[in-house]
């Protein structure tokens, strides 16, 4: 039996219908994260080897589960925070507040006051009104001035909300910042969470470039850039093109390395090691009146405004499996839709899904699943959220 939040170790890979007999879920209500401590490792092996040069700072608001940020702090990675709590909890890990950027562009002052009070330093601002904070409540920190330049595909945009004109803002924040004193130290850009237009990466280091040279004149000392996310978290192919592209751009314009190279991956380093199991407990058939069958219908113990709220708040596609034994090639596949558990009509997880004839006791197994989901699920009608379970693959 597997118990509590202590972490569980296995040899070769996790055996998913082990972990649901070892935790009787079929005589559970609740969902269940399976959390695989092992893919960080992973993936912060891959970016030091595919962009040895950029230093990654966690954004935690991806995903705040304290074995995560744990985890990630004792394998050297830096943290991007965007509240006094998100600091506080990286703090209290025992982080020198030396490995933290407070990149929320907008900042609560009782925010930026505690930040000020544990010497949280760096400090991202993209507004006038910012600035003039920054020197009335924390006059001492470093600014760094984080300019718009999204990409033309994105999974979620940003540039709506976050970043000043590149072109025409940037420069009269730094003339500002000048009069008043204050120290910027360089610049940063998000080209959008889940970035599927890959050379944004390069157009946004190139108009970084020329900032750089505008804050020198002004006699800035620039020397940090940050390239900001967007990173796949489960298409190592993509990010590799995405790292040429990063590493050629920053070759070409920011070759020397007096020039410290952060980038914010939330995403990269969590979506992969959460697996959902649900346990369906309602089946409906909608068939024409002749009785044609058009749907199979099955009602999950965890949905959208659960687990995964990531379809609505962050434009996901639940990858779906399925345990039934598909050695005999003719078992038959249905068109199927997949629901969540409230009463609400929005609580549509996945849609035209061909999956075999399945039963109420049955479960379904949903990997990537940790990225935007564990920190914004809600017991909305009354519905407990899934535990987690943990592991890590055992040293041989």
């Amino acid at each position: 039996m597997f118990k509590g939040n202590e972490i569980h170790f296995y040899e070769n890979e996790i055996d998913l219908k082990q972990v649901i007999a070892g935790q009787n879920l079929q005589s559970a209500d609740e969902a269940l994260f399976v959390c695989d401590l092992t893919r960080l490792k992973e993936k912060y092996d891959m970016w030091t080897k595919y962009m040895p040069r950029v230093k990654p700072y966690y954004a935690v608001k991806c995903n705040d589960d304290g074995h995560i940020v744990k985890t990630l702090a004792e394998l050297g990675t830096n943290f991007d925070c965007a509240s006094k709590g998100e600091i506080k909890q990286v703090l209290d890990l025992g982080v020198h507040p030396d490995r933290i950027i407070f990149a929320q562009p907008c900042k609560p002052i009782s925010h930026l006051e505690y930040a000020k009070e544990m010497g949280v330093m760096t400090s991202t601002v993209d507004t006038e009104f910012e600035i003039h904070k920054l020197h009335k409540h924390f006059p001492e920190s470093n600014l760094v001035i984080r300019f718009r330049c999204e990409a033309k595909e994105a999974q979620c945009p940003l540039g709506d909300k976050f970043g000043c004109d590149a072109e025409n803002e940037a420069t009269s924040l730094m003339l500002l910042a000048k009069s008043l004193n204050l120290k910027v130290i360089g610049t940063s850009f998000h080209v959008g969470s889940g970035c599927n237009d890959l050379p944004a990466y390069d157009r946004a280091i190139t108009i970084a470039k020329n900032l750089f040279k505008f804050g020198a004149l002004l006699g800035y000392e620039m020397n940090l850039l940050d390239i900001g996310g967007g990173f796949p978290g489960s298409d190592n192919q993509k990010f590799e093109k995405i790292a040429e592209i990063v590493n050629k751009s920053l070759m070409r314009h920011f070759p020397d390395d007096k020039v410290n190279i952060i980038a914010e991956p939330g995403r990269f380093f969590v979506a992969s090691a959460y697996t959902l199991i649900c346990k369906i407990h309602a089946k409906r058939e909608a068939r024409l009146p002749n009785g044609k069958l058009l749907t199979k219908m099955y009602y999950l113990n965890d949905g959208v405004y659960g687990s995964f709220n990531c379809i609505l708040y962050d434009h996901q596609h639940a990858e779906v499996q399925h345990f039934v034994d598909e050695e005999n090639a003719e078992v038959p596949k249905f068109n199927s839709l997949i629901w969540g558990p409230t009463c609400d009509a929005l609580d549509k997880i996945a849609e035209d899904l061909q999956l075999p004839d399945l039963k109420c006791g049955d479960f379904l197994a949903f990997p990537n699943m940790g990225a935007y989901t564990i920190p914004i699920a809600s017991p909305f009608n009354g519905f407990v959220l899934p535990k987690i379970l943990y592991f890590h693959k055992a040293k041989i």
